[in-house]
């Protein structure tokens, strides 16, 4: 049983360390013709936004750009991420944690 609980926490702290890998992947996704900015990490939270000021004027075009600039970093963050994965052993280094 105590075998479970250590084999569980290992698991578990893997994830933890996995996370705060992919948290450290960065990628940026444009629209607008570059005049909107959008930058997210692994865990593909978004931690930045550049938005140039003529892009203010019509909010509408401002929400879609936003929403086009995530798709795109989201979009490009999904091969870095295949690759970083990869570099951390994959989903292999899950395997001896089984039983």
């Amino acid at each position: 049983m105590f075998s479970k609980l250590k084999q569980f926490k290992d698991m578990k702290d893997q994830a933890k360390h996995m996370e705060a890998e992919l948290a450290t992947v960065i990628s940026e996704g444009e629209a607008a013709w570059g005049k909107v900015k959008v930058t997210v990490n692994g865990n593909r939270d978004m931690v930045g936004c550049i938005i140039d000021p003529s892009m203010t004027s019509d909010l509408s075009k401002l929400q879609e750009a936003l929403c086009e600039a995530h798709k795109d970093a989201i979009k490009k963050m999904q091969f870095k991420l295949a690759k970083k994965v990869q570099e951390m052993g994959g989903l292999d280094m899950l395997k001896n944690l089984g039983g």
